[in-house]
């Protein structure tokens, strides 16, 4: 890579007012925890937590209450409130470059830092005869609440090609490829990565911007392997309460995460730790990727009693069978044997948390029919012992797996967030 790209990016300066400066409104709160499904039960403590490092514009009324800052302890896009819409990309490296990787990464960071402030990845040229820098799609859109989270693959560390960055040695224990399931239908197009970035936003086309730009950046060092939008959004009540989105099922999809956004929670299920190694992960998190084609025209044609027997919960009210509420505690031994909700909760040890978003990719050319589905996104400490497992579970007895096809898999290592002045996988890269 050249050093071109470094000095085309001046991002604007982050602001210094802290996101509490101000108290929160009541309307506020319950927006930041949307899709958490907690409300204000977890105290200015728990909050300070779910919105690490996010400020509040006081500036701009354009982009009042719609920046996330880049830099954190954590990346921002895992515990920042959902937002309406994603779109995840993979890449391959084309470099044996140790120096390509790095400059890559800190070209990324550059570019990530000045979207997420909702501003070009550049100024203009003044040369009309060169591409802009920067696409130029967002040009007058707010920041929509945008995150990019940056993964690395197993293959990062070791392919088929060998440890071309010397960094096998690096490779976390628990970055393992998802091993092969019995009911899988994998196509390798919706398979793998060597790097992966999750652009979250509550606008779909600020979330592709920041895609398309990173990738005009990847260009020599890096291609595009396979790329997915999609969407989700909550529901909001009378009240204006929000409440917890529903899958292309109709049912709900994400009410355990309540149970995994609290500090001790977080602690043991989600953040990777020093002690648990490699040291560079600490502070980081590994997500599991699964897209799952959901067999629609069969599910239509099933009984509101099947539907909900295959859940193991009332589809409106959201209630594990045997309870009354969404939230009431899950009494396996109340739920058919082979539901999913009963075979993914298991003894309550395989926390995660889901950050999944629906799909609509037209027709599928092998049966003519919709291609629409789920693209889970689960962030866990060690898919060892939390995804590996319940997969597992899920693949060999789900009642769900008569109307679902899991058709692409991938998991990455999501290092630390970003200090100011640093840039994206500094702890692995820089600690050699």
């Amino acid at each position: 890579m050249t050093t071109e790209k470094d000095t085309r990016v001046s991002p604007e300066a982050p602001s210094k007012k802290g996101f509490f400066e101000k108290p929160l409104s009541r309307r506020e709160m319950l927006k930041l925890t949307a899709t958490a499904g907690i409300g204000a039960a977890l105290g200015i403590g728990g909050m300070k937590a779910i919105v690490y490092g996010a400020e509040k514009l006081t500036g701009d009324s354009s982009k009042r209450h719609t920046l996330i800052p880049f830099h954190g302890m954590y990346q921002a896009g895992i515990i920042t409130p959902q937002q309406d819409h994603v779109v995840f990309a993979t890449y391959d490296l084309t470099t044996s470059s140790l120096l390509d990787l790095r400059d890559l990464l800190k070209t990324w960071t550059q570019y990530a830092q000045a979207m997420c402030s909702g501003n070009p990845v550049g100024q203009m040229s003044s040369n009309a005869y060169l591409p802009p820098v920067d696409t130029g799609e967002a040009e007058g859109l707010e920041p929509s609440r945008l995150t990019l989270t940056f993964g690395f693959g197993p293959t990062l560390f070791h392919n088929d090609s060998g440890d071309r960055f010397g960094l096998a040695a690096r490779k976390p224990t628990v970055l393992q490829q998802i091993p092969p399931m019995q009911r899988d239908q994998l196509d390798p197009n919706w398979c793998g990565g060597d790097l992966c970035v999750q652009a979250c936003a509550d606008n779909p086309q600020v979330a592709f911007h920041a895609i398309r730009n990173l990738t005009r950046a990847a260009a020599g060092v890096a291609a595009l392997r396979w790329m997915q939008d999609g969407f989700l959004k909550a529901p909001t009540d009378a009240s204006g309460q929000p409440q917890t989105p529903r899958n292309l099922f109709g049912f709900k999809d994400g009410t355990a995460n309540r149970d995994i956004l609290t500090d001790t929670a977080m602690k043991q299920y989600l953040w990777a730790s020093a002690a648990d190694g490699p040291a560079w992960m600490a502070n980081g998190t590994y997500l599991a990727v699964r897209r799952i084609q959901m067999l629609i025209q069969n599910w239509d044609r099933s009984s509101l009693k099947d539907q909900e027997s295959t859940f193991g919960r009332h589809k409106v009210s959201g209630a594990p069978f045997g309870a009354s509420n969404e939230f009431d505690k899950i009494n396996p031994a109340a739920l058919p044997a082979d539901s999913h909700v009963r075979l993914a909760h298991g003894d309550g040890t395989n926390k995660m948390l889901r950050r999944s978003y629906s799909y609509l990719s037209g027709v599928d050319p092998k049966t003519g029919l919709a291609d629409v589905g789920l693209l889970f996104l689960a962030f866990q400490r060690n898919p060892q012992k939390q995804f590996v497992p319940v997969l597992q579970r899920l693949q060999e007895s789900d009642a769900l797996n008569e109307y679902i096809v899991h058709v692409g898999s991938a998991v990455f290592a999501c290092p630390p967030g970003v200090q100011p002045g640093g840039y994206v996988g500094q702890t692995l890269l820089e600690s050699m």
